[in-house]
């Protein structure tokens, strides 16, 4: 490269920079506090003026500003189909009531539409709200730009004194903020900086989209308190704002006082007197004690009942085995675009589950069990250390698990027909059960039932076999699923007791349903009542209502032939007489 063209380019840097803060005063000339609101708008696309983008986005927004379904002040949806999607967040902050709430809100996309015209992108931070949207997905994921600075002009009296009493003050409401649940986290409160001669307070506020888990927000707000220095250090008043979440601290109370509090930092001098201190010490002593006692008492308990437990929590506590199946939850949420109804495949006693697709394009079912579902931690990994084990043709396969706070999640193989029950009690859907197809449903349940009994190491017992547990693949091989109430047995061992009756009535050998003991004829009696539901087409609850009161069991009888057997229908039914 010649001389002439390096010192053109570098007269042209020279001018960008000189440049650059004029442009972006005029981008940001309503972002200043003198003003109640602070926009920008993203130049990256532009969206057609009339066309599905601008409609779906004028949706979503107007339904954000007349929500009043929630009480806490924040709003994520989507509208529209790829290319047009959009993706919207409104979050009001934590002290302000739902009326002020949703005029924020309003008024800010009423800003949006105006000043950011066919941007696909753009966010608004007010006094009192922020509303942001784009194409892009934004809901779970932390985002740190763009980032806007608000100082003021005035300075402490003592900087030294006032930052450093500043970022511990922050510091504390960031882990209280972060701690918060998925409606809101939010963090308000003071402190006292005690001088020679007057003593000076500070206020400060910080608060996170509640979408974010604890750790993304605590890097947020801890990555905005580490931009102070830059923008506002040594300042009475300043703000830092993030797409995801924002502080703001000044030297006067700036929002309601319902939501304040005194913070006592760590390593200031208190006022405790002797008495408490003492009085402390001895609940603590006593506390310790107490928990001494407790735990040699637990542990004295837990070493007899050890070899007796040892084979179950050898198998169902020990999950990391299991630990290369784990997935990342951000990755589990997007492919089911966030958990949506258009990807929910049915809903059962421990849950919902839903159709994904992950990145490379593979199908999964993703089975996320309920906050309350009846199945607790031990069922939860009971499934997850056997599955993963488990290899058989006529067995659903694991793919892998994710453990994430107050979210416990399975992912299956994705199994396109779905499960038995929406074939064979289904007036339209049966008609695709022929004889055939029938009979090799049956034999493949056989087969990997016998694998459960009699291949698999340890031996396990269903107690779940019914219709809804049956998932049939593209060429109606069906597949055993939902091992969640599985039961382990030692290869000598014949038969369980257990106090707690779980599993489907009507499915249950009366031995189980009524004394609790449980084996493989408990597992084959629940295989003799699905054969008969295939066979029939009638489920075992469907009789309950009848006038005679009849069950399935008597619907049909076995006549013994030549070679055989035949079942005789007492009751009208497709195809009477078949021959095995």
């Amino acid at each position: 490269m010649d001389s002439s063209r390096m010192l053109f380019l570098f007269i042209v840097s020279i001018l960008l920079d000189l440049l650059a803060p004029a442009v972006a005063q005029v981008n940001d000339a309503v972002c200043n506090y003198t003003v109640d609101f602070c926009r920008r708008c993203s130049y990256t696309g532009t969206y057609e003026d009339g066309g599905a983008y601008q409609k779906n986005l004028h949706t979503l927004l107007s339904s954000f500003s007349s929500n009043n379904q929630t009480n806490s002040g924040f709003y994520n949806s989507s509208t529209g189909q790829d290319p047009d999607k959009v993706n919207a967040i409104a979050l009001c902050r934590g002290d302000v009531s739902l009326n002020d709430c949703h005029t924020c809100v309003n008024l800010s996309s009423s800003i949006l539409f105006k000043d950011c015209l066919n941007q696909d992108e753009a966010i608004i931070w007010g006094e009192r709200c922020m509303v942001r949207y784009s194409r892009k997905l934004i809901f779970g994921t932390q985002e740190d730009e763009p980032i806007k600075y608000l100082p003021s002009l005035s300075s402490a009296t003592d900087p030294e004194e006032f930052d450093l009493v500043l970022n511990l003050f922050l510091d504390t409401l960031t882990e209280k903020a972060a701690s918060g649940d998925s409606l809101k986290k939010f963090a308000a409160g003071h402190v006292i900086i005690q001088g020679s001669t007057t003593n000076q307070p500070i206020y400060a506020l910080l608060q996170c989209t509640p979408d974010l888990g604890k750790q993304n927000c605590s890097g947020c707000l801890k990555g905005a308190i580490s931009k102070i220095p830059e923008c506002c250090g040594g300042k009475q008043v300043g703000r830092v704002l993030k797409p995801s979440c924002n502080l703001r601290f000044e030297t006067s109370l700036f929002y309601d006082s319902t939501a304040d509090s005194l913070v006592v930092l760590p390593g200031k001098k208190s006022t405790i007197s002797k008495a408490v201190i003492v009085v402390i010490i001895t609940v603590v002593a006593i506390v310790f004690v107490a928990m001494i006692l407790i735990g040699i008492f637990i542990s004295s308990r837990m070493r007899r009942r050890r070899k007796k437990l040892k084979l179950e929590n050898d198998n169902s506590d020990d999950i990391g085995v299991v630990e290369s199946l784990q997935y990342d939850f951000e990755t589990i949420r997007s492919a089911t675009d966030d958990f949506s109804d258009a990807n929910k495949l049915g809903q059962g006693g421990f849950g919902a589950v839903y159709k994904g697709r992950l990145p490379n394009g593979k199908y999964i079912a993703v089975k996320r069990l309920s906050k309350n579902s009846e199945q607790g931690d031990r069922e939860f990994k009971t499934e997850v250390t056997l599955v993963s084990q488990l290899h058989h043709r006529n067995l659903v396969r694991l793919l892998g698990f994710c453990l994430k706070a107050g979210e416990r999640i399975l992912i299956y193989e994705y199994v396109p027909n779905t499960s038995l029950n929406h074939f064979i009690f289904d007036p339209i859907n049966h008609g695709h059960l022929n004889w055939e197809t029938r009979y090799k449903i049956i034999r493949g349940i056989s087969r990997g039932l016998l694998y459960l009994h009699e291949d698999s190491c340890p031996r396990i017992i269903h107690r779940d076999l019914k219709p809804s547990n049956i998932l049939l693949d593209e060429d109606m091989n069906p597949k055993i699923a939902d091992f969640g109430m599985a039961q382990l047995f030692m290869m000598d061992q014949t038969q369980g007791d257990t106090k707690t009756i779980m599993g489907t009535y009507g499915y249950m050998a009366p031995e189980y349903a009524i004394h609790g003991r449980f084996s493989v004829k408990s597992d084959v009696f629940s295989f003799g009542v699905l054969v008969l539901e295939i066979l029939c087409g009638r489920k075992i609850t469907s009789f309950r209502s009848a006038e005679n009161e009849e069950d399935l069991l008597t619907y049909v009888s076995m006549e013994k032939l030549e070679g055989g057997y035949r079942v005789k229908y007492h009751r009208p039914c497709a195809n009477d007489g078949i021959r095995n």
